[in-house]
């Protein structure tokens, strides 16, 4: 039984800078003498809060409606008795799925001509009819599989499209990896683990970029690892991995079940994260000590779709 729809926004590239400079005056001043045309921003805000505007009209389901930023996402209570609306770029839907548990998730694309729309299958206009088919338990549902990395004291990171386990800064990331009954020291730019849904995203560039270096170097390029959203599977690939008398780069990719986790100590007395989904202020501290084990996770995100 559904108790209330939670509506998801987020703030515009022109409220962010408002935040940040205290008024639109101010904002626009920036924009300008950085030579960037402030229409485009003015334009981008108001779409989307007409977007917003129409949407809450369609979100009259006859239940409470509950208005919530990205920013306090991480820290909301959701209780499985909502119904969650997400209205924004794709990746708002990504950092959505993490927190929202089992219950459906519609996206909503308020600005069709300057977002793709991938996980926004819905317009404005659309959301009365997904939310009440949700309601009803008619509506279609995506599964999607999600990352997660668990620490030894229970702290755990779940990912839509890809974790990151490395230093925060641009230097080497140190550590021990254990995978497939191998071990060994690495330093490195950091491990990416991608979920099916992200594979077209981060990871597809790691392999444009060996297919490139590949034919620069005359050989015949591989082909590119591929999962689908729901692929119980994950796929892992070290960056740039140096080989050194200390390190080495034996284990330098792979897919990651159930049964065959990725684990990784960390050898950084400082600096190591973990992050998803290029949130870098949503994180784990992985310093010096700290065992992540990595694996799908058993909680999937369900989208609802057309």
């Amino acid at each position: 039984m559904f108790e209330k729809v939670v509506l998801v926004t987020r703030k515009t590239r022109l409220a962010d800078l408002v935040v940040r400079f205290n008024t639109k005056k101010q904002a626009k001043f920036y924009v300008e003498h950085n030579g960037q045309d402030f229409n485009g921003f003015e334009a981008e805000d108001d779409t989307y809060r007409r977007a917003v505007d129409a949407l809450r009209s369609q979100l009259d389901v006859g239940l409470p409606v509950q208005q919530v930023d990205r920013s306090l996402v991480p820290t909301f209570l959701f209780t499985g008795k909502e119904v969650v609306v997400a209205v924004g770029q794709d990746g708002l839907v990504a950092n959505v799925a993490k927190y929202v548990g089992s219950q459906p998730l519609v996206g909503i694309n308020p600005d069709p001509e300057r977002f793709d729309g991938v996980l926004l299958p819905f317009l404005p206009r659309d959301a009365r009819g997904a939310v009440q088919r949700t309601l009803e338990g008619r509506a279609r549902m995506r599964q999607v599989q999600l990352a997660e990395a668990r620490l030894q004291d229970g702290q755990r990171l779940l990912a839509f499209n890809d974790l990151f386990i490395g230093a925060r800064t641009h230097v080497s990331a140190r550590y021990q990896v254990r995978y497939g009954g191998k071990e060994e020291s690495q330093s490195s730019s950091g491990v990416l683990v991608s979920t099916g849904a992200g594979s077209s995203g981060w990871l597809s560039s790691v392999f444009a970029l060996a297919q490139g270096l590949t034919r620069c170097t005359g050989g015949t390029p591989g082909k590119p690892w591929t999962l689908g959203w729901e692929d119980a599977r994950l796929a892992f690939v070290v960056r740039e991995p140096f080989v050194s008398r200390h390190s080495g780069a034996d284990i330098v990719g792979g897919f990651v079940t159930a049964q065959a986790e990725l684990v990784l100590e960390s050898r950084m007395p400082q600096g190591g994260v973990i992050f998803s989904d290029g949130m870098e202020e949503d994180f784990l501290t992985f310093g010096a000590g700290a065992t992540a084990r990595i694996r799908p996770a058993e909680q999937r995100a369900r989208l609802v779709v057309h």
